[in-house]
């Protein structure tokens, strides 16, 4: 069918310029836009980026203004954890603005949506299952099928790494399953049409009731991974990690896993980005002597880091609680090998033949399993160009925001009666 659709998207959180949440909403926002004759609610902190980015206020997008509210809450969770500890925390609070900000989209488009000014609503951000929609029930008895995701979160914190859980302020974590009692949890549900689902841990926490399909988080943009690694593997053997300096990330397991080939000169790491723990990992370094084997580069702009991810041979990314592992499919995207943790999001992105999932387990054996493995490459370094070749046509085949654009128009079709029921599996895998 050729007609082009009408979604309005809402994606409270889509900035081009900020990474994360943010970045999702508007890689998909805009993947779904060159398809369709869509129109992007978003909340007003994210206009002067759009208007940067050449969209038209207006015709192409709405900014909705909830900051008296966002604000005092960000403040208080600050107050209460810190800026960039306590997830939990920060998701709970901004859940109480989003119910500001579809109030004030109905308002806003209520009577458009009750004239089928739009074919289908799609709530693309926030990605929380824990927040509700009040929208999914006034669309569904508009006659407007309502469409949320992907969902993505409830990842347990390990039992083996509960000093993290603390050392990351998750207090609230403890008592996380009451979300499911909020007004509007159980209806939104009960009234989407479909409901997008970033992880298998997301998919088994929601109900069976609910009209659930498999879609991972992240995907990549290929007009920004336009680098490739070109180098072949050889001693030392260059290892990269991108992401916050924060605890659960485990950089410190890896430096300790690295030490004995860094100081043989079989290794080198370098790591992008910065955060709470970069202090206490640079005096690990110290302390384990590995001198210029290590690099702290500290944040590069997102233009920036294809090309530097490019330099490397192997990405290592041993956090022990993720979501969606978008840092790993921007490591594939250029051409590298990954190894990850067997556990939550990555786990379901890289496959054997693109990489390594090193099984979970306490702390001593995690870091033996990691050194174990970095070992083994160092002394055969070409089975990183083999993996790293299949990891770039993976991620440039299967994880683009443009197919994700067209799984999601699979699902519009769908639900609009207008196609077949999607059969997305899961996980997805690798190209044939």
């Amino acid at each position: 069918m050729s007609t082009r659709l009408r979604p309005l998207l809402l994606a409270e959180a889509a900035n081009p310029e900020w990474v994360s949440v943010p970045l999702v909403g508007w890689s998909l926002a805009r993947a779904l836009s060159a398809r369709t004759d869509a129109h992007l609610v978003t909340q007003v902190r994210n206009r002067e980026a759009l208007l940067r980015a050449g969209l038209r206020e207006g015709p192409d997008f709405t900014a909705i203004d909830t900051e008296a509210l966002a604000k005092v809450l960000w403040k208080a969770g600050t107050l209460l954890v810190g800026e960039q500890k306590g997830f939990t925390v920060h998701t709970a609070l901004g859940s109480l603005s989003y119910y500001l900000f579809e109030h004030l989209v109905w308002r806003t488009f209520g009577a458009r949506i009750v004239r089928r000014e739009f074919d289908v609503v799609h709530r693309i951000t926030p990605l929380s299952p824990s927040t509700p929609s009040i929208l999914a029930g006034r669309c569904k008895r508009a006659g407007v099928p309502f469409v949320v995701g992907p969902l993505n979160g409830g990842v347990p914190w390990p039992r083996e790494f509960a000093a993290f859980r603390r050392r990351e302020q998750e207090w609230l974590s403890y008592v996380r399953g009451v979300y499911k009692l909020l007004p509007g949890y159980r209806a939104t549900l009960r009234d989407a049409a479909a409901v997008l689902v970033g992880s298998r841990t997301t998919f088994a926490e929601l109900p069976a009731s609910a009209v659930r399909l498999y879609l991972p988080e992240n995907a990549i943009d290929p007009e920004r991974f336009v680098a490739r690694r070109t180098r072949q593997a050889s001693l030392p053997v260059r290892a990269v990690f991108l992401g916050r300096l924060i605890a659960l990330k485990g950089v410190d397991m890896l430096l300790e896993a690295a030490a004995p080939l860094v100081r043989a000169g079989r290794l080198t790491v370098e790591l992008i980005g910065d955060g709470p723990e970069r202090a206490p990992l640079e005096a690990q370094a110290q302390h384990e002597q590995l001198g210029a084997g290590v690099t702290f580069t500290g944040w590069l702009p997102h233009r920036e880091v294809p090309a530097r991810l490019a330099e490397a041979d192997v990405f290592v990314f041993p956090s022990i609680r993720e979501f969606g592992g978008g840092a790993v499919l921007e490591a594939m995207a250029v051409g590298l090998a990954s190894i990850v943790v067997d556990y939550a999001g990555p786990a379901e992105l890289v496959t054997p033949k693109t990489g390594w999932a090193i099984p979970l387990g306490p702390r001593p054996e995690l870091v033996a399993r990691l050194g174990a493995r970095l070992e083994a490459l160092c002394a055969d370094p070409v089975e990183l160009d083999r993996r790293g070749a299949a990891s770039l046509d993976r991620a440039h085949r299967q994880f683009t925001w443009g197919a994700k654009a067209d799984r999601v128009i699979e699902v519009y079709r769908w639900v609009l009666g207008q196609g077949p029921a999607p059969d997305f599996p899961m996980p997805v895998p690798d190209p044939t």
